[in-house]
């Protein structure tokens, strides 16, 4: 007996094989609406990345069967979850595993999404109230003067450290979201582990904001991805993290784009997305009038956070009723009155 426990050591060192180690946990805005709390975890074997989870991930498991996973990508690239952190903590709560870039931070959200929105308030919005209840207002034209002299000022000095400096690199790439897919895919077959037979990668998502949606794009093609949630995000003609328009090419399932609206800096790149994606492919895109940063801020992720979890519920579990939001233009209309949307290869 201690010899086959010394040969299983031996092989677990030799592989390389860690298994979950829960070393930091939150609850954020106490667990979701749905009907399963989530909690976010630092993983003491995944330093890199944020878990977005039910709690009593075993119970939910025993209760639910295997849950379905999704791998998410950072606006801006960012190595850093932390302005998506409603959102995510939302979805988890409907019994989804998150798997998020970047390690598990504290910081206080509504602190991030201050500034951010303060700086891209957009004129559709209208009141702009943050999940802690704080009312954003939009920027005076005097600290719009402000804030435009200071941005000249760092473009100056940015322009002139490039000179002399190579451009710096970002710190995240896309094949992070197959890393972390692999770890999953690992913890889910080691017995110890606190995923071990919890996670069903029969569903899995990738899903990614603005840059992340780049990212996104340049690993959807691995077969495992069965669906691709797009926030705010559109190739169009550029090259970015290693995507192009040629990726478009690869893509193999079902699509949604959800964008801001013409306010929205990514609106032009997603409506040539969605008319250069192969006509075998099923695409749905809504378009709101929040801008670039959505309804992230807002209490539990706001609308946004409510079509991530129906598309998904009708993609990965198959719950076919959740596909009105996006077949449905009357249901749609009644839900979300000021939301255009679209769809084809349905």
């Amino acid at each position: 007996m201690k010899k086959l426990l010394l040969s299983a050591m031996l092989f677990a060192a030799s592989t390389g094989l860690v298994t979950a180690q829960t070393v930091q946990k939150q609850i954020v805005e106490e667990g979701g609406t749905g009907p399963f709390k989530s909690e976010v975890v630092g993983d003491a074997s995944c330093p890199g990345f944020t878990v977005y989870r039910p709690q009593n991930l075993q119970q939910v498991v025993a209760q639910k069967g295997a849950l379905p996973v999704i791998v998410y990508a950072n606006g801006a690239c960012f190595n850093n979850n932390v302005e998506m952190r409603l959102l995510l903590s939302e979805v988890a709560s409907y019994g989804y595993v998150a798997a998020a870039i970047g390690p598990y931070d504290e910081a206080d959200v509504m602190a991030q999404w201050r500034g951010v929105l303060k700086s891209a308030y957009p004129a559709t919005k209208g009141k702009v109230v943050m999940a802690n209840g704080e009312e954003i207002k939009p920027l005076t034209p005097e600290e719009i003067k402000a804030q435009q002299e200071e941005q000249a000022k760092m473009m100056a000095q940015a322009t002139k450290k490039a000179k002399k400096a190579a451009a710096p690199q970002f710190s995240t790439y896309p094949k992070m979201l197959l890393e972390v897919l692999d770890w999953l895919t690992e913890q889910n077959a080691a017995a110890g582990s606190e995923y071990y037979h919890c996670l069903d990668l029969q569903r899995v998502a990738a899903m990614g904001q603005s840059c992340g949606g780049a990212q996104v794009l340049a690993i959807a093609y691995d077969p495992r991805i069965r669906t691709c949630v797009m926030l705010n995000t559109g190739i169009g003609d550029m090259e970015m993290m290693g995507a192009t328009k040629e990726c478009l090419k690869n893509l193999h399932t079902p699509m949604f784009y959800m964008i801001g609206g013409p306010a929205d800096i990514a609106y032009a790149n997603a409506q040539k997305d969605y008319e250069r994606i192969a006509d075998d492919i099923p695409v749905v895109m809504l378009n709101s009038k929040d801008g670039h940063s959505g309804t992230y801020y807002e209490a539990h992720g706001g609308n946004y956070a409510k079509a991530v979890v129906k598309w998904l519920d009708w993609q990965l579990k198959g719950q076919v009723a959740q596909s009105a939001l996006f077949l449905d233009d009357e249901y749609l209309k009644l839900k979300f009155p000021e939301w255009q949307g679209v769809r084809k290869n349905f």
